[in-house]
């Protein structure tokens, strides 16, 4: 038995070495600058929104355009949008995100009142 558990840890050991020698990798950086922002039509906003326009992701080994879309707006912020900033030699994507704004006023929405499933269907609520 201690000459099997023997043979065992050297076959393990060794298939140890042999398969940390084959995952040896090379690594080397390229910087690829992302492309220039593509055209959004941003489309009619309602009051209370604002548009976040779309920007160039990284995906693996490439840049991939991520479309634009529509937000609620916050109260005295304003939306900053995504961006690539270049440091040193590679570049690196700074998220959108809300900024505080002096200048953003609130934005006053209707309040819909809400009939909790009711329906006004004349005086008694039974549509006589």
């Amino acid at each position: 038995m201690k000459h099997t558990n023997l043979l065992r840890t050297l076959v393990l050991s060794l298939a140890l070495a042999a398969g940390t020698s084959a995952f040896a990798q090379i690594n080397f950086n390229i910087v690829v600058a992302p492309p220039e922002p593509l055209q959004e039509v941003a489309p009619m906003l309602q009051p209370g929104q604002v548009w976040a326009p779309g920007y160039w992701a990284w995906n693996n080994d490439r840049h991939v355009w991520v479309r634009g879309r529509t937000m609620v707006q916050r109260d005295g912020y304003r939306w900053t949008p995504d961006r690539w900033v270049q440091q040193g030699a590679v570049y690196v994507r700074q998220p959108g995100r809300w900024e505080r704004s002096l200048e953003a006023k609130p934005v006053k929405m209707k309040k819909l009142k809400h009939d909790n499933g009711r329906r006004n269907h004349g005086k008694n609520g039974h549509g006589n």
